[in-house]
């Protein structure tokens, strides 16, 4: 019985100590991976940092080796294999983050995230279409709503798309009313093709509607009303597409010419295209006045060399060569001289041989590729 206590009195001090050093011996071992794991993901950052990506993708895929439970690590390897175009590796690793049970819901939603920009880098918007919608209502909405709206964009799905851009529209991300517009116009214009003027004009509508000052549904509404026949309802919409939205009327100038001839209101249009004309002078206004004036009109020389003196652009000095050269007074080949004098100027150019950098000025050295005596010392003109 003594015997019997004697070892229990021993024994139960030695299992303590051989507990406790295992249990240290478990800690430094536990610590040292531990360390090892970071030292490998600043390996392959300091690698990626140098510009040395093959290298730092090597790294990464060995630290993943060495500690397979650190989801850190996969993200970085799959951000760089999609960064260098290696989708199909980088959809392994984020599937494979996804088929972990042990994932926080956290990184579960940045793994989905991951996937569907490796299906859209990839070019299959099938499978990104689906990935994204997955993400609706997580904290990635805005995110992934803005990516369904550049893949409906892609594939020409206007309905799609204007539901998104208004379930986008109020929300943190900015204003989509004008998106809307144009999806509702290109809705019309596909209608109108298909011979459907009842959906056509209710998409119109609903363009309106989404943005009231935008410029397309008003020059859409006149194109229509041309086509139609009805000549009267397109200067109107024209009319207030000129007043609000200036730059735009220059699309339909010659067509409101045409179509104030066919309504018997040339000489209104006349002076409202003067008007615009003194505001925004433009070739545009210049041309559909002409429609409606006699070719021998006295104030057709002058508007046009103004304009070119003004403006000296090639458009309006090829304008100016098409009249008879008998009508050209010396203050018009002067303007001629002059804008084919400025509009050849960044044309000519000096280009580098090794690597086709444009320069206005001659270089001895590249600025571009830095070869020396890679410009040949003759201008050549731009494409």
């Amino acid at each position: 019985m003594d015997f019997d206590l004697q070892w229990l009195l021993i024994g139960v001090p030695a299992a303590f100590a051989l507990g406790w050093m295992a249990s240290r011996f478990d800690l430094r071992q536990l610590r040292r991976e531990r360390e090892d794991a970071p030292r490998a993901y600043f390996k392959g950052l300091n690698l990626l940092l140098n510009e040395q990506p093959d290298s730092a993708i090597d790294a990464f895929i060995q630290a993943v080796q060495d500690d397979p439970d650190t989801t850190e690590l996969h993200f970085a390897l799959g951000n760089l294999f999609r960064r260098r175009g290696e989708f199909e590796r980088a959809v392994r690793v984020h599937e494979h983050l996804l088929g972990r049970s042990d994932l926080s819901a956290a990184d579960h939603l940045r793994a989905r995230r991951a996937l569907a920009q490796d299906h859209m880098k990839a070019g299959l918007f099938d499978r990104a279409e689906a990935a994204w919608q997955a993400l609706e209502g997580t904290p990635f909405d805005a995110e992934a709503r803005l990516a369904l709206l550049s893949l409906y964009e892609r594939s020409r799905d206007w309905p799609r798309a204007a539901e998104v851009a208004r379930r986008l529209e109020g929300g943190s991300v900015g204003s989509f009313a004008s998106r809307v517009a144009h999806y509702e116009c290109e809705m019309a214009e596909a209608a109108d093709a298909a011979g459907q003027p009842a959906e056509a004009e209710a998409a119109l509508q609903r363009a309106r509607a989404a943005a009231p000052h935008a410029p397309r549904p008003c020059l859409l509404a006149g194109q229509r009303a041309l086509r139609q026949g009805d000549p009267a309802r397109a200067l109107a919409a024209w009319d207030t597409l000129r007043q609000h939205h200036p730059a735009a009327f220059l699309l339909v100038a010659a067509d409101y010419a045409q179509a104030a001839q066919s309504a018997g209101q040339g000489e209104a249009a006349h002076a409202a295209l003067t008007t615009a004309l003194a505001e925004r002078p433009a070739l545009e206004l210049i041309a559909a006045l002409e429609t409606l004036e006699a070719a021998d009109d006295p104030a057709r020389l002058p508007r046009l060399l103004a304009h070119v003196q003004h403006q000296p652009t090639l458009a309006g000095a090829q304008r100016l060569l098409a009249l008879p050269p008998q009508a050209l007074s010396d203050d018009a080949w002067q303007a001629l001289r002059a804008a084919v004098a400025h509009s050849r100027a960044p044309l000519q150019r000096y280009r580098c041989a090794a690597c086709g950098f444009e320069a206005q000025h001659y270089f001895w050295q590249c600025p571009g590729c830095l070869s020396w005596d890679s410009y040949p010392p003759q201008r050549q003109e731009a494409l």
